[in-house]
């Protein structure tokens, strides 16, 4: 019940309205089962405050998600995560199966030759968060290498040779 009360101090707007009703009773009485049982509060908010095609909308949007070849795994796994909290509980497989789909092919290539099922999904964030912070740290090695050429003596890189 408390999970519920410090969520409601935040409603405002028309859930706050729909809400108000329940303070009085909790002064007076038990609360209905609307503020006792979080799920059911939950699914109350959800049903009466949430547009009809918000959960479509975010599996349309989950299935279309795709980490760019040399983006970062974390921006991918924040986008990832929250459209995975608009649309509930699709279970591990369903959600192991699209999060690997929408992985750079980089880091699919990587986790093919790693030891491990990944039969949980964060277990499957953290060994690609690890592997992304990997090859940006190895690009970054690049650049700088690149970066500092010697030079061979006696050469002038502006005047071509003559």
């Amino acid at each position: 019940m408390k999970k519920v009360l410090y969520l409601t101090s935040f409603l405002t707007g028309r859930a706050g309205k729909f809400i108000e009703p329940y303070f009085s009773h909790i002064s007076n009485e038990d609360p209905s089962y609307l503020l006792s049982n979080w799920q059911s509060f939950e699914s109350q908010l959800f049903t009466l405050f949430c547009y009809p095609n918000e959960v479509r909308k975010a599996e349309k949007e989950l299935d279309n998600l795709r980490m760019k070849e040399n983006g970062q795994a974390l921006l991918y796994i924040a986008d990832f995560r929250s459209l995975m909290s608009r649309i509930g509980d699709w279970g591990q497989r369903a959600y192991i199966h699209v999060y690997r789909r929408g992985l750079a092919p980089r880091l699919l290539d990587q986790l093919a030759s790693h030891p491990g099922n990944f039969d949980i999904l964060q277990e499957l964030r953290d060994i690609t968060l690890e592997l992304d912070t990997r090859y940006h740290e190895r690009q970054k090695e690049k650049g700088s290498h690149q970066e500092k050429k010697p030079q061979i003596l006696g050469s002038n890189p502006s005047k071509p040779p003559q």
